[in-house]
């Protein structure tokens, strides 16, 4: 019973401590998905660097399944723009990351 308590009580000391949501993102994939997947957490802080400003000001990446990165755009006209930018997309992002992570894009209308 008192080891018990002892290890609660560490555990609130941690949960009060402030944490970047990078750290809690990377934290979360690597409990979830495969080892190699964690590294396109970083696609969240390299996207408006691989995207330039405008375009992450109406996007913003949402999730991955396998090599597919699903962006959230503004709205539908944003995401009749991007189709015709989805391979420079591509490249830009996988060049902001040094290798290929991304195969694919899908975007579907979300919040920014």
């Amino acid at each position: 019973m008192i080891i018990a308590v002892a290890i609660m009580s560490a555990k609130r000391k941690r949960m009060k401590e402030f944490m970047h949501i990078n750290k809690v993102l990377t934290k979360a994939m690597r409990a979830y998905r495969r080892e190699d997947d964690t590294e396109l957490t970083k696609v969240w802080a390299l996207w408006d660097q691989a995207v330039g400003k405008l375009i992450a000001e109406n996007t913003r990446p949402a999730a991955f399944k396998g090599k597919l990165l699903i962006v959230h755009a503004a709205d539908s006209t944003w995401i009749h723009h991007l189709q015709f930018l989805k391979k420079d997309i591509i490249t830009s992002v996988n060049t902001a990351f040094g290798k290929e992570l991304v195969e694919n894009i899908s975007f579907k209308i979300g919040s920014v």
